[in-house]
C-alpha cells in the first residue's frame, strides 16, 4: 500500500475546474514532484494535501488513514512556501522552534532539536539572526528547518526556489534532496521548472488542465513521453507531423520526405503521427550539393545559433518543419548562420505518438493554481 495517496481528487472554483480527478501515489520516503505550467492545478493539489482547502470529491490518505476532513493542525504535514513566510519578529532559532512550542515539547528537547536542524541546513552559525538579516537562500533554509522540526509524516514544498537567483536555486535544490534522502521523509514538491523536477525527484507527475498527463521516473519522462503535451513540456523536442505509409518497414512520410523510424513499426497505414526527436539526436552536416539529401535526411538552412557553453543550439528551417539540433560548440562553428545543411533523422531513438493522442477539448473551462 502506498504511504500517501491522492484518490480521484476534484476541485472547482466556480466554472474553473482546477483538479479533474487526479490520482497520485507516493511510497514511504519517496520524492515526487508535481510539474506543470501555471494554472495546471499543482498548487491546488498541494493545498488539499496540507488541509488548507477541501476537495469537492475524492480523498487524501496517509499511511492508510483518510485525512480528507481532518484539520491542517492534526495532519502532521510540514509545509515550505514560496515566499518563506518566516515570522519577522523571531530569530532563526525561534522560527524553527515555533512548531515545537505549540506542541508543548520540553524546553531542553526543543533547543536540542533546533540546534540539530540548523546544523542540518547549514545555518548553525545564524540562529540568533532575524529574517531581515538573512539572504533569500538562508531564509528558505530556515523555513525548511521549521517544517522539519515537527517530524512531519509528509513534507510539502510549494515552488520553494522560484524567488531565488539561479545559482542559489541549484545549490538549495541539491541541499533539499540531500536532507530529504538523509531523513527518508516522504516529499511532495510543486514546481514549474522541469530541470528542477527532473534533477531531484524519484518520480514526476506532469500536470495539464487539472489532470496528470504522465507519471514516471525522470528518465521515462525525457526518453518516453506518453503524450504530445509531455513531449513538448519536458525538454526540447522536434515534432515532425507525418503519415504512416508502411507499418511493416517502419516508414512514414513527412511532407515530401519519406523517413524510416523503428517506432513506426506495427502502425496502421494512413495513420497520422508525430515523429519526436530530441535535439541531441538530430545530426547536422554541411550540404555539399543541391541533389538528393539521402535517406532519412531533411535539407534546411541554419537560422540561428545559441551558445550554451560546450553545446550550441542550432535552429534550422526546412521546407516542412523548423528543427532544433544540439551539437558541440566546436562543430557548430563550421555551420554559421545561413549555412545550407542536411539533418539526419535517426532510425532508432525516436518516439512516435498518434495525433489522436492529442488531448481533446470538451469545451469545459479548466485550469487551476
Amino acid at each position: 500500500m502506498a504511504y500517501l495517496e491522492l484518490r480521484e481528487l476534484r476541485r472547482a472554483f466556480g466554472p474553473v475546474v482546477a483538479l479533474d480527478g487526479i490520482q497520485v501515489e507516493l511510497e514511504t520516503g519517496e520524492f515526487l514532484s508535481l510539474l506543470g505550467p501555471s494554472g495546471c492545478g499543482k498548487t491546488t493539489a498541494l493545498r488539499l494535501v496540507a488541509g488548507f482547502d477541501r476537495p469537492d470529491s475524492g480523498s487524501i490518505v496517509v499511511d492508510g488513514k483518510d485525512l480528507t476532513r481532518v484539520s491542517p493542525s492534526r495532519r502532521d504535514m510540514g509545509m515550505v512556501f514560496q515566499a518563506y513566510s518566516l515570522f519577522p519578529n523571531m530569530t532563526a532559532e525561534q522560527n524553527v522552534e515555533f512548531g515545537l512550542r505549540i506542541r508543548k515539547n520540553r524546553r531542553a528537547a526543543r533547543r536540542k532539536r533546533v540546534s540539530e536542524l540548523l546544523e542540518l541546513v547549514g545555518l548553525g552559525h545564524a540562529g540568533k539572526r532575524y529574517p531581515h538579516q538573512l539572504s533569500g537562500g538562508m531564509q528558505q533554509r530556515v523555513a525548511l528547518a521549521r517544517a522539519l522540526a515537527i517530524e512531519p509524516r509528509v513534507l510539502l514544498l510549494d515552488e520553494p526556489l522560484s524567488a531565488l537567483d539561479a545559482k542559489v536555486r541549484v545549490q538549495l535544490r541539491e541541499e533539499i534532496r540531500r536532507i530529504q534522502t538523509q531523513l527518508g521523509i516522504t516529499t511532495l514538491y510543486v514546481t514549474h521548472d522541469q530541470e528542477e523536477a527532473l534533477s531531484i525527484s524519484d518520480h514526476v507527475a506532469v500536470m495539464s488542465s487539472g489532470r496528470v498527463e504522465q507519471l514516471g521516473t525522470p528518465a521515462e519522462m525525457y526518453s518516453a513521453p506518453a503524450t504530445p503535451f509531455v513531449a513538448e513540456f519536458i525538454g526540447t523536442m522536434n515534432r515532425l507531423e507525418a503519415v504512416v505509409v508502411d507499418g511493416e518497414r517502419g516508414e512514414v512520410e513527412h511532407g515530401s520526405t519519406r523517413l524510416t523510424v523503428d517506432a513506426a513499426q506495427g502502425r496502421t497505414r494512413g495513420e497520422r503521427v508525430l515523429v519526436l526527436v530530441r535535439p541531441e539526436l538530430l545530426e547536422l552536416e554541411a550540404s555539399t550539393d543541391g541533389g538528393a539529401a539521402g535517406e532519412n535526411t531533411l535539407r534546411g538552412e541554419v537560422l540561428t545559433q545559441t551558445f550554451l557553453g560546450p553545446v550550441t543550439r542550432l535552429k534550422v528551417i526546412a521546407p516542412d518543419a523548423e528543427l532544433i539540433a544540439d551539437m558541440s560548440t566546436a562543430r557548430a562553428a563550421a555551420l554559421p548562420i545561413g549555412s545550407r545543411v542536411v539533418a539526419h533523422v535517426p532510425v532508432a531513438g525516436t518516439r512516435l505518438l498518434s495525433l489522436s493522442e492529442e488531448p481533446a477539448s470538451d469545451g469545459q473551462d479548466r485550469g487551476g493554481r
